[in-house]
């Protein structure tokens, strides 16, 4: 037998306090670039080739794009739906449907609710120093402070043969993107059918931790984000700011977050943007951390890995985010399928039950992450009677000139008040790759200087 120490005992128990994690093995980590992609996914396809393995030459360039134009026209645009999906089969396909997606048909089947599954494309590809620091992080990154902070991690997937599910929550919550900028509408739907404008706004993204791929995380921020509202008239001139860190969300280390309000002409620190704060942006119809299907601190949850499932997602949404105006495709129940794509791909599935003494507008929530992007793709929340509450989905698509994605258009139902909205979706022509702010602007006095008089 062998024998442990006092000393390594009580390192052990006091990691085990901390909620460390380790990294995997070197042999596990050589499967990188070979079994694995280069970021954890499966190379191969499934057996039935309903899922084909992955492509590590990217999603193809259509011969109509414009290069620099930054106007993603659909490069699918000549497929036809595989099989549509309805009220009358959808038991049929329920082992590759999402709990919320099941209920959908349940609720709304037969007010025409379907989806158009189209073939499933795998061109998500990120810069070479993206996979090299994946490679490192997957023997030198660990999970720390209860889950709360991640120890040597360099910019790229953090976890990508993850062991728990707090580490592919991580990898979601610091996932690949480029600096960028959008005019973007979000509406939501009352249980009437009448549709509500609850925001236009422009939002501009910077990263600063991908700035510099040779150094280690550290402190620098994943994400700050700076949003400008112009309508509805009472939220015109206000301003958000939101620092995201990129590996540590302990006490007074996580999320700083500042508003500019027109009535008091001044810039605030806001540290209710956060957690189930309802959204103003969605008219109070999702909370904060339902942004972008999830985001935030995970200190509030308790997360259970599941497994990897094969799911029906929205993906390759070019026509929808890119070309549709949102107000045409606002049905009075859900946005109308002929607008929707959905493909089957392999995901991870993440559950996650409220912490003894916390509070939160959910109960649970359960989560569904693309193996290729460790994108939530949608997401499942129940209220504190356990009830399934709302679902979410996002709608995506690679950016097939640059090596990323772009992730902005998501939105909610929910069945117990009958409402949908959808946040994010940009106004066709009116996204940018790149920003034309410098540093400044993304700062409380940039904000200042910004603000309407």
């Amino acid at each position: 037998m062998h024998h442990v120490s006092f000393r390594q005992c009580l390192l052990l128990t006091l990691l085990a306090g901390q909620g460390a994690q380790a990294a995997v093995s070197p042999e596990d980590a050589a499967r990188l670039g070979k079994t694995l992609t280069p970021m954890g996914a499966e190379m191969a396809g499934n057996e039935d080739g309903s899922i084909p393995p992955w492509d590590p030459v990217g999603t193809p360039v259509p011969a109509n794009f414009v290069p620099g134009s930054d106007n993603y026209v659909d490069p699918y645009a000549d497929e036809k739906p595989l099989y549509t999906i309805n009220a009358n089969n959808w038991e049929q396909y329920a082992e590759f449907l999402t709990v919320g997606t099941k209920a959908m048909f349940e609720k709304y089947g037969a007010d025409g609710w379907e989806m158009h599954v189209y073939p499933t494309h795998r061109g998500t590809v990120r810069p070479d120093w993206f996979y090299a620091n994946t490679l490192k992080n997957a023997t030198g990154a660990t999970l720390v402070a209860d889950g709360q902070k991640i120890e040597g991690s360099y910019p790229g997937v953090p976890f990508p043969i993850p062991q728990s599910g707090l580490e592919v929550m991580w990898n979601h919550m610091v996932r690949y993107a480029e600096p960028a900028s959008q005019t973007y509408d979000t509406y939501y739907v009352d249980s009437s059918g009448n549709r509500v404008l609850a925001t236009s706004a422009y939002s501009t993204s910077v990263y600063p931790m991908f700035t510099t791929p040779d150094e280690p995380v550290g402190e620098k921020s994943w994400t700050m984000l700076r949003i400008n509202y112009d309508a509805p008239a009472r939220r015109a001139g206000e301003i958000l700011l939101v620092h995201e860190p990129g590996a540590d969300y302990t006490e007074g280390k996580g999320r700083s977050a500042w508003q500019y309000l027109t009535g008091q002409r001044r810039v605030r620190l806001a540290p209710a943007v956060s957690f189930d704060t309802p959204n103003p942006g969605v008219a109070g119809t999702s909370t904060y951390d339902d942004s972008f299907i999830y985001n935030g601190s995970p200190e509030r949850f308790n997360w259970h890995l599941v497994g990897k499932r094969e799911i029906i997602i929205p993906a390759s949404s070019y026509k929808f985010v890119f070309e549709s105006k949102l107000e045409d495709a606002l049905g009075d129940k859900f946005l109308k399928p002929e607008y929707i794509r959905w493909e089957k791909h392999r995901v991870w599935v993440v559950d996650s039950t409220l912490k003894e003494g916390q509070r939160h507008l959910y109960s649970r929530r359960t989560f569904y992450l693309d193996e290729d992007s460790w994108v939530a793709a949608a997401g499942e929340m129940y209220d504190g009677r356990g009830q399934l509450w709302r679902l979410q989905y996002l709608y995506g698509a690679n950016l097939y000139d640059r090596k990323t994605g772009y992730g902005s258009a998501y939105g909610a139902y929910d069945l117990l008040q009958n409402i949908y909205n959808l946040n994010g979706k940009l106004i066709p022509g009116r996204f940018r790759n790149g920003v034309e702010q410098n540093e400044k602007y993304f700062t409380p006095k940039g904000m200042a200087r910004g603000g309407v008089r």
